[in-house]
């Protein structure tokens, strides 16, 4: 069931994209014709006003169709997308985004109401509490991954042959008792979804520059409670962290997608993200929010990116045509949109068989 409650998740994080546009058009006068839940085929629908809300049968998310939005239509109607201005037309389409980014806000927020996992140096406001050692990356082909320790894991014990580190070892002491005893296999006793697993792993080199490591990066992680009115504050820095973070990620990807280094390993399409998000919401719902968060993040990061097809392709386009002064020619447009989609449907192709071989071939 958490499949399904995670593909209703993204379902909701599209509708929100698709009601910024929405609220957008309707605040401008511009005519909405639709707003659909889902895809067609119709199963239902209601008009009140000038509006249709249906519901469909396909559950890939939903639609707004704004009248004057295609290519040459409405170009003489007053309450026509096509015939407002160009700051209106590009408020209307930056509208989905910006709501991506207050949800994630908002879930934030509503996370650290209850409680989200936060690192003892956090910047921000609040105490953590129950602190402990924790997983925060491993490094690909480290003995660390090959042993299969991974992110979020939590550190209770860590011994060799003939040593233990104290049970309540901050990140710092299991960091120098690894260094400590670089020539020796290490046993790692960990806590993963409230279940204990031990890994043996033996420092390398090679993993790190200068030294033998087995390839994790630890942090001090508990968890961090705040009243509304600081968990609202402490939802903007983490929001804004996670968007310039996955900023940052996009643009390196897309610039090694033109180079031909691209990573597809690291990146994950539908398929691994509903398999993740599966995951984390059996982790409970501090880790649901988190992701929820995040991949509404990224969609509004994404949408961003100048391709025909996304809302960044359009306001391209829209500001091309504020620079000429003339709307640029349908058939170019349409045939600029249809490039733009099967490029993505091929990205998503490729980022789907990565997917695919990664959860069926597991490193």
């Amino acid at each position: 069931m958490t499949i399904v409650y995670f593909i209703l998740i993204l379902v909701v994080l599209i509708l929100v994209h698709e009601f910024g546009h929405f609220i957008a058009a309707k605040a401008f006068g511009i005519r909405v014709d639709e707003f659909g839940i889902f895809f067609p085929p119709r199963i239902a629908a209601i008009k009140k006003g000038e509006t249709e809300y249906s519901i469909n049968w396909l559950p890939f998310g939903g639609f707004v169709k704004i009248f004057g939005e295609n290519a040459g239509e409405g170009l003489d109607d007053p309450r026509s997308f096509a015939h407002k201005n160009r700051w209106v037309q590009a408020t209307v389409l930056v509208a989905g985004i910006v709501f991506n980014l207050l949800f994630a806000w908002l879930v934030l927020s509503a996370g650290y109401m209850v409680g989200l996992p936060t690192p003892v140096d956090h910047q921000g406001f609040g105490t953590v509490t129950d602190a402990q050692a924790t997983v925060v990356d491993v490094l690909p082909g480290s003995p660390a991954d090959k042993a299969g320790l991974l992110a979020g894991d939590t550190i209770e014990t860590v011994q060799t042959a003939t040593v233990v580190e104290a049970s309540n070892a901050t990140a710092n002491d299991v960091q120098q008792f690894i260094a400590a005893h670089a020539d020796e296999s290490v046993v790692l006793t960990v806590l993963r979804d409230g279940s204990e697993k031990t890994f043996l792993a033996k420092p390398a080199e090679g993993v790190v520059a200068g030294r033998k490591a087995v390839g994790i990066e630890l942090d001090d992680v508990g968890t961090l409670r705040l009243p509304p009115q600081l968990a609202v504050l402490q939802g903007a820095v983490l929001g804004w962290d996670i968007t310039q973070s996955t900023a940052v990620g996009l643009a390196t990807f897309f610039k090694q997608l033109v180079t031909g280094t691209a990573n597809f390993s690291q990146v994950s399409g539908p398929i691994g993200i509903t398999a993740f998000g599966a995951a984390a919401l059996k982790a409970g719902f501090a880790e649901g929010a988190v992701l929820t968060a995040l991949i509404s993040v990224n969609l509004a990061l994404i949408n961003i990116i100048p391709i025909p097809g996304l809302d960044g392709g359009r306001l391209f386009i829209t500001a091309i045509e504020g620079i000429i002064r003339r709307p640029i020619s349908p058939k170019i447009v349409n045939g600029l949109t249809l490039a733009g989609f099967a490029f993505l449907i091929l990205l998503m192709l490729v980022v789907s068989y990565h997917d695919i071989a990664r959860l069926t071939h597991p490193s």
